[in-house]
């Protein structure tokens, strides 16, 4: 098979299968992982894998050595990799299928192999059915019933999962930058659809650009060694495939269409959908052609949104908050120029849509949106002393350079379930080092902090008499997360109502594409919260941004406070702030519902006040 024939999607999948095959051998855990982290690194890859490893370049890819170049070169020249091609002889064909159904994977695969002889999905059905599985050590009803719910489901293609943000806008960002410097020289090109709406993860990117001269900026985009291939091109539409397999939409149109162009591919459909119903009864029809007047007028042609909305008497609305949640009611009341009568006319239509109606208690305006100027601290951090990769000061050292005035070192306590961890002594051992580092920085407040682990029963694994020494305590579930509704409920609950307990750490336990949130009442949890003066977290690691904007958004409503945290790992994420903005924005959260908007001293004002003595005495 030719290498140009070859995707970089193909590669990976072949070098994810042979990382399965491997765990289902019984490899260290280190050699599957290499193979599923190339993988991973391949499937992202903004250029060719394959040219590049013709080339011999495969190394310059993170995660990929000379052994995997090695097995890429052999996939290329023989269609397969010989070492996966031995390991499939050695298991029946319905175990490596096991192995794709969603919560199996290799290692349970192979157990359920071993014990009881399971060797296809069809064997799988019958055990779990016939109440075999939880013969079987570790395994019980709960797993029987998600067995059934996988085998349902079936298995998960390879690399379909959406793509993250973040690595959604690094790849866009490089495409519009590429047609800036190769495309028509008076382009004018932004990225719009769900990336331009801060959403989790995206299967697509949208581009609309305007330019007097398109087929200049088609020819550059079939140039961009970042594009595969491109398809379904006209001088208004094109839609590429980027070579790791991510699909980019791109829109033109003319300079002075822009604002209808930028509005309409924005999104979202719902948002869009209900814009079109207020046209329609104000006479007009808008669309990415401009707004276009029923009965005969004028065509307006909008070169800024602001022209599209102000064109329907409302107001500007932030991308964010385009998910028709509200946010048109909110506009409308705010930019309304007609009167009380109209106004009257417009809160009844609120009340006629659930989803408009929620806003009508947003003061008849849209909310200022929290922006990442307005962070004032981190309080949640990990450095070497658990499973983070820089010193205190280094990340000190980089939370003042971004402007901040104070930042908790929050390291892992003794039992998150992942080793790394931090011991009672040690701990105590570094809330001095920590004092002692604060006491060398000027305009700047480094906080001796924890990330404790909530136990089953709500307890932490830390007493007192040291949680009391914390100026700020982080407490979060790492493990037992399967445990029903109402135990893990309970089990977040007590902690939240332990007087050490500043905030909840990511508290739905969500990693998103990868693992489900936990059964969890949320209302239970934002009630006490609301009850006992308890932050919750706005986790803003790329994968997690947890609270999920909806449950941010019933928290804020309820009177919580939330606390948008990086969980960064190295200096480098600290920066992982700004998903966890993104999330609030997208929660409708202002300045004043976020708690480290403040100084530490103003955050002290209105934390709970459980503690009253110790070293934490000076947070007051």
């Amino acid at each position: 098979m030719a290498a140009a024939d070859l995707h970089n999607s193909a590669i990976a999948d072949a070098l994810e299968e042979l990382g399965d095959l491997y765990e289902l051998d019984g490899a260290v855990v280190h050699r599957v992982l290499a193979y599923r982290n190339a993988a991973r690194s391949i499937r992202e890859s903004p250029v060719s894998v394959a040219t590049l490893a013709r080339q011999g370049r495969a190394r310059e890819l993170p995660k990929v050595g000379e052994t995997i170049e090695g097995k890429i070169l052999a996939l290329l020249d023989t269609g397969d990799i010989p070492a996966a091609k031995k390991l499939r002889e050695r298991f029946p064909a319905g175990l490596i299928e096991i192995t794709r159904l969603p919560g199996l994977g290799a290692k349970r695969a192979r157990l359920l192999y071993d014990e009881l002889g399971i060797d296809s999905p069809q064997a799988l059905g019958a055990a779990a059915r016939g109440g075999k599985l939880q013969a079987v050590k570790g395994l019980g009803a709960k797993f029987e019933q998600r067995v059934l719910g996988a085998l349902e489901a079936g298995p998960r293609p390879r690399g379909n999962e959406r793509l993250l943000l973040p690595q959604a806008i690094e790849m866009a960002e490089s495409i519009v930058s590429s047609l800036r410097q190769h495309g028509p020289a008076d382009l004018d090109i932004e990225i719009a659809g769900s990336i331009r709406r801060g959403v989790e993860a995206v299967k697509d990117v949208d581009l609309v650009a305007v330019t007097e001269s398109p087929q200049q900026l088609l020819s550059a985009l079939a140039k961009l060694e970042q594009i595969e291939s491109v398809s379904s091109a006209s001088l208004t539409a094109a839609r590429g495939l980027t070579h790791s397999g991510l699909p980019i939409d791109l829109r033109i149109a003319p300079p002075k269409l822009k604002g209808s162009l930028l509005q309409h591919f924005t999104g979202s459909a719902a948002h869009n959908a209900a814009l079109r119903e207020i046209a329609v009864k104000e006479g007009l029809d808008v669309s990415e052609h401009g707004i276009e007047d029923d009965r005969g007028g004028e065509t307006i042609r909008c070169e800024t949104e602001t022209q599209v909305y102000d064109a329907l008497r409302l107001s500007w609305i932030p991308p964010e908050l385009r998910e028709h949640r509200g946010e048109l009611v909110a506009a409308r009341l705010k930019g309304e120029r007609e009167g009380r009568s109209r106004t009257g006319k417009r809160e009844r239509q609120a009340r006629e849509d659930p989803r408009d109606a929620e806003a009508s208690g947003e003061e008849g305006r849209l909310p200022r949106l929290v922006a990442e100027r307005d962070i004032k601290g981190d309080l949640h951090c990990h450095t070497i002393a658990s499973d983070g990769v820089a010193t205190i000061e280094d990340m000190a050292a980089t939370a003042k350079e971004r402007g901040y005035a104070y930042l908790a070192i929050t390291d892992h306590s003794a039992t998150h379930g992942f080793g790394n961890d931090v011991s009672p002594d040690e701990l105590l051992r570094q809330i001095e080092r920590v004092r002692e580092i604060d006491s060398q920085m000027e305009g700047f407040t480094l906080l001796a902090g924890s990330e404790v682990n909530i136990l089953p029963d709500g307890s932490l694994d830390y007493g007192d008499e040291i949680l009391q020494q914390l100026d700020w305590v982080v407490a979060s579930v790492h493990t037992f997360f399967r445990m029903s509704s109402s135990e893990m409920t309970k089990r977040i609950v007590t902690a939240i109502e332990h007087p050490c307990v500043d905030v909840i750490g990511h508290p739905t336990g969500r990693k998103i594409e990868k693992r489900e949130p936990y059964e969890l009442d949320l209302e239970a949890v934002i009630e006490a919260a609301l009850r006992t003066g308890t932050f919750l977290e706005i986790n803003g690691a790329p994968d997690r941004r947890d609270l999920p904007e909806m449950h941010a958004r019933a928290a804020s409503r309820a009177g919580v406070k939330l606390v948008i945290d990086s969980d960064a790992h190295r200096p480098a994420t600290l920066a992982n702030i700004r998903w966890g903005v993104l999330t609030a924005r997208r929660a409708w959260l202002t300045k004043d519902d976020v708690a480290n908007t403040r100084t530490w001293d103003e955050l002290a004002g209105i934390r709970k006040r459980g503690r009253s003595h110790g070293l934490s005495a000076r947070s007051y």
